[in-house]
């Protein structure tokens, strides 16, 4: 008798511990799922601001070389024909 009162204690412990070891888990993977969405919209607004940046800086490159002052400065170079 003795042995099944232990085994019944043992066993209410599993089941208490799985649970809260259960709750724990979905509450880890709850906040790891939201860290990954706030990471996905962070780097979409990272990829749109590159690609902005990307088009200003070739803007202004094209703005500076038919600048007069700059081709005065910098007179383009001829390029060879391999």
């Amino acid at each position: 008798m003795d042995s099944i009162m232990k085994a019944d204690i043992f066993f209410f412990i599993s089941s208490v511990a799985t649970v809260v070891l259960t709750v724990l888990l979905s509450i880890l993977i709850y906040y790891l799922i939201k860290a990954g969405k706030n990471l996905s919209r962070l780097s979409e607004i990272l990829k749109n601001g590159v690609n902005e940046s990307e088009d200003f800086i070739l803007e202004l490159k094209d703005r500076l070389e038919r600048n007069v002052i700059f081709r005065l400065l910098f007179p383009p170079t001829r390029r060879r024909i391999k």
